[in-house]
């Protein structure tokens, strides 16, 4: 992969940090997550599951509610660390605020697997 933004990279540094703080007993993988608002504010969540799959929170939802919940409509850019797939339904509720977000998707290590678009 090329070098990244010096944002991007604050970011996926935001995302893994998180990930340490995940809460995943049941499936044991743990994701974190960013996003960068459009004013350049970040926001940072981590997995949350529960014993029912559907009460879980994926860790890009929670820095999407976050940031929403935090005032914000559109993103720059948004970050994942995770061992496994971005779900399409995580990817649609990043779409949300706005088609075509630049996700950067990461391995635990931080080393950077992918960059789409939502």
């Amino acid at each position: 992969m090329t070098e990244l933004d010096p944002e991007d990279g604050k970011i996926l540094t935001l995302a893994r940090g998180a990930r340490l703080r995940a809460h995943a007993p049941h499936t044991g993988i743990a994701e974190g997550a960013a996003v960068r608002d459009v004013d350049g504010r970040t926001y940072a969540a981590a997995t949350v599951e529960n014993k029912d799959p559907g009460l879980t929170t994926s860790a890009l939802r929670a820095a999407v509610a976050a940031a929403a919940s935090s005032g914000a409509r559109a993103f720059e850019a948004a970050a994942v660390v995770t061992e496994a797939l971005v779900s399409d339904s995580d990817l649609a509720v990043l779409r949300e605020f706005g088609v075509g977000t630049p996700l950067l998707v990461a391995g635990p290590d931080g080393v950077l697997r992918e960059k789409r678009h939502s």
